[in-house]
């Protein structure tokens, strides 16, 4: 007669880890680093300037072409896009904001 099989965890010692209490208690957190307010909703108009720009169809097609790309091609087109919109994508640090 073979026996009932058991649990595979029935033949290894039960081993609890003792708690750590200095986890448990709350350390003070780093103040969070916030921009000015100003500064956010600037880049949050730069953004929307952006977007508008990838949706207007005057400008060409935008698929597989870099913003300035389809700029530089409607300008050498005449189709006249926005200076505004050039110096804003020749600024730096605005790519890292903008959400994929």
């Amino acid at each position: 007669m073979t026996t009932k099989p058991g649990l595979i965890t029935d033949s290894f010692k039960v081993v609890k880890k003792a708690r750590n209490r200095a986890k448990r208690e709350k350390r003070p957190s780093a103040p969070a680093a916030q921009e000015e307010p100003e500064t956010a909703v600037v880049q949050e108009e730069e953004l929307q300037r952006l977007q508008q720009f990838d949706l207007d169809w005057r400008f060409g097609p935008c698929t597989g072409i870099s913003r300035l790309q389809r700029w530089e091609r409607a300008k050498l087109h005449g189709l006249s896009p926005p200076e505004e919109i050039r110096d804003l994508l020749l600024q730096t640090g605005l790519w890292s904001l903008y959400p994929l």
